[in-house]
């Protein structure tokens, strides 16, 4: 029988009455995707580190510790050996910042360059959560830190600096460098976001970054600025972390030197936090 004479029977099948049974549509075999913003989250995550491995950016991430304890240690051992301080121990701190403070420069530079290059706007018009990709880019600034924080404490205990405080104050000063690292990253990515030349981006943070390393008391004692200077030297924030992290690495900190530090970091996290997130997630 041809389909014409099928068709035919059925529609005389209906005008007696009867009924014809319709198949049910078949469900396609593949479905459409819908990532969780877990699944989300880790994907962005292992592409920004899986490039940051390809292109070397984790070998710098070694690199600059070492440099910034060649560079600031051998020209100041000998003249504070003179004054009685044991320098490495007295510049560990210094280090480690420097060295989070390089992280969050990159991580403006990554911001910058997703904003400049679309990848952000990409993401925008897809069903990602919103903030999954600022997440993500804070996630491999986790990996970068820990790994530049570790190269620095190899480098520091070459040149003599010890955690004499016990395991716990050892534990907080590299918990504490990692908010650090984190509270700078996000207003770094809020600054990337909003900018799209990676480059002019680094140039704008790595200037408040030597100043305010110049002028604190991580490479010298407050006696060593004039007196006209001391109260900003240090009252500023990084004189105040250098303080609480140099006596969680020996003697162990106290809480009247721990809360000023602490309050510095919680506060700038309280600025950075919203505004990184506000210009992550802005609608261009």
């Amino acid at each position: 029988m041809t389909v014409t004479a099928k068709s035919l029977v059925a529609q005389n099948r209906v005008q007696q009455g009867g009924t014809i049974s319709v198949p049910a549509k078949r469900v396609g075999a593949h479905r459409r995707a819908n990532p969780s913003g877990l699944q989300q989250w880790l994907a962005l995550t292992g592409r920004t580190v899986w490039t940051m491995i390809r292109y070397g950016e984790i070998l710098v991430a070694i690199l600059a510790p070492l440099i910034f304890t060649v560079g600031f240690y051998l020209p100041l051992k000998f003249v504070m050996q003179l004054r009685g301080v044991d320098y490495a121990q007295f510049l560990m701190p210094i280090i480690v910042m420097q060295a989070m403070a390089f992280t969050a420069i990159s991580a403006s530079q990554l911001s910058a360059m997703e904003n400049a290059n679309g990848f952000s706007t990409r993401l925008k018009t897809m069903p990602v959560v919103d903030a999954v990709p600022l997440l993500a880019r804070m996630s491999s600034g986790v990996v970068r830190s820990a790994v530049s924080l570790t190269a620095a404490l190899l480098f520091g205990h070459v040149i003599g600096f010890r955690f004499s405080a016990g395991f716990w104050q050892a534990a907080l000063f590299c918990s504490f460098a990692m908010l650090i690292s984190i509270t700078l990253s996000l207003g770094a990515d809020a600054i990337g976001s909003l900018s799209k030349s990676p480059e002019a981006t680094a140039q704008a943070l790595t200037l408040p970054q030597l100043i305010l390393g110049m002028l604190s008391c991580g490479f010298v004692p407050e006696d060593g600025f004039p007196e006209w200077i001391r109260p900003f030297v240090r009252n500023q924030p990084i004189s105040q972390f250098s303080f609480a992290m140099r006596d969680m690495a020996e003697g162990g900190v106290t809480a009247s030197v721990l809360f000023p530090a602490a309050a510095w970091c919680l506060g700038l996290l309280a600025v950075f936090g919203p505004l990184a997130f506000w210009a992550s997630m802005r609608r261009q």
